[in-house]
């Protein structure tokens, strides 16, 4: 790994003791305020009330939501990543693509599918400070459709109907909170009989929230992969991240899959955590930190999982809003891009994941689903940033590609990948995916 800007690398990593430190007073903030749980043992009881009351109160928030009604979420995208750019600019750093060519990384091109991942929707019963998808109880319009399940069904039952079963293996249903879309357990069950593995991205809260009773013992028989979001292993961490009173029902929810056996060795049901760092700094190394969450988890709860992932935080949406708010976009902006890692830019998950919107739009990655950056129909681009790119910018006729303009999979296969400045979040230090570090 090398640094690209005449400066050593740098992972920012510390002691993997930072990953847990206490940050509270630097966390990002918008929409994850003032979540006003009870911090005693947790009962069955909505978080959406509580939630939503946080959101009235958070000042933060109202800021944002009167921008976005005065420009609109495609401006507010826009500019978002403007300033992203002139924080590349200010620090002299070179496009992405051209970082990745002077690494040696392939150009990006997509390769056969193995991953195909659904964001089912934005409804979520939290508004975490680092939801790259800003998901929240707000969200609630933002679903897919049974017509747009029913579509991702059919395109993965032609891939299944392959030779050798086709190259897709993985269904992975993410959000907002999967399991409050009423299509949830119908895809589900549709896809278990197909062979491939079922993976729901799970809050955790939500498997207390009234209606889901019965979700751990519906996900543990259709033998679903588990990824539950925990950001540390302390409570004061993860409620400043995540809301009040959050850190006490994820517990409650990882010891009702516990119950399940899910994390259990030979249980053959996988429980796997996932961390994001709660500040300006890229995620410690996988290996390093999950001991830590094995003897801290294990030792005082007596929970047990089956391993840990570590994300880096993207520099967009809620957490660039924090980079901004505190004048920290510059500085970690540089610390991404002088930790880029060749091996990460070679592992790249927009390479074999296809990424569907809850209205059926195809993306390479669930994070330029948030940038706005579709597949296109027209003309296949690469790059949307015309400030520090040769590449040619989409034209008003190209419109997004959707699931049912695509017969089969291979279609997209050797398709550029649109990329754009914020990429190098996937790239730093032991490379982010939605399946961990890459490298």
């Amino acid at each position: 790994m090398r640094g690209t800007l005449g400066r050593p690398a740098t992972l920012g990593h510390g002691r993997v003791g930072r990953a847990c430190s206490a940050l509270a007073a630097s966390r990002p903030r918008r929409g994850a305020l003032a979540v006003r749980a009870s911090a005693s043992a947790p009962q069955r009881s909505s978080l959406i009330p509580d939630t939503l009351q946080g959101l009235e109160e958070d000042a933060e928030y109202k800021e944002y939501l009167a921008a976005l009604a005065a420009s609109g979420q495609q401006a507010q995208t826009r500019e978002e990543r403007r300033k992203r750019q002139r924080s590349l600019d200010a620090l002299g750093a070179p496009d992405f693509i051209a970082t990745c060519k002077a690494n040696g990384v392939a150009p990006l091109r997509r390769d056969p599918a193995r991953i195909l991942q659904l964001n089912i929707g934005l409804y979520c019963n939290q508004a975490c400070s680092h939801c790259h998808v800003e998901s929240s109880p707000l969200r609630k319009a933002e679903q897919a459709s049974r017509a747009t399940v029913d579509r991702v069904l059919s395109l993965l039952r032609a891939e299944r109907a392959k030779p050798g079963g086709g190259g897709v293996a993985t269904l992975d249903i993410t959000g907002g909170a999967p399991e409050l879309n009423e299509n949830f357990r119908y895809l589900v069950e549709q896809a278990s009989p197909l062979g491939v593995e079922i993976i729901d991205r799970c809050n955790l809260t939500v498997l207390l929230e009234p209606g889901q009773e019965d979700t751990v013992a519906f996900l543990a028989k259709h033998k679903v992969r588990v990824l539950a979001s925990l950001p540390c292993y302390s409570e004061g961490n993860v409620d400043a991240q995540r809301g009040r009173g959050v850190f006490d029902r994820s517990i409650a929810a990882l010891k009702a899959l516990n119950a399940a056996g899910y994390g259990v060795p030979g249980s053959g049901l996988t429980l796997d955590l996932i961390y994001n760092p709660g500040g300006a700094f890229l995620a410690p190394s996988q290996a390093k930190l999950e001991p830590a969450y094995r003897s801290e988890l294990g030792s005082v709860y007596g929970i047990s999982f089956s391993s840990l992932l570590a994300l880096n935080n993207m520099p967009i949406k809620r957490f660039a809003d924090w980079l901004l708010r505190n004048g920290k976009m510059e500085e970690y902006m540089g610390l991404l891009v002088n930790a880029f890692n060749p091996s990460a830019g070679a592992a790249l998950m927009c390479r074999d994941t296809v990424s569907i919107r809850w209205d059926g739009v195809l993306y390479d990655c669930d994070f330029n689903q948030q940038m706005d950056l579709a597949m296109t129909a027209g003309i296949q681009t690469q790059s949307v940033n015309s400030q520090s790119s040769g590449d040619e910018v989409p034209s008003g006729s190209s419109r997004p590609l959707t699931i049912w303009d695509i017969e089969d999979l291979d279609t997209l296969t050797s398709r550029p990948i649109r990329y754009d400045n914020h990429c190098y979040g996937c790239t730093a230090g032991s490379g982010s995916s939605c399946q961990g570090a890459v490298a």
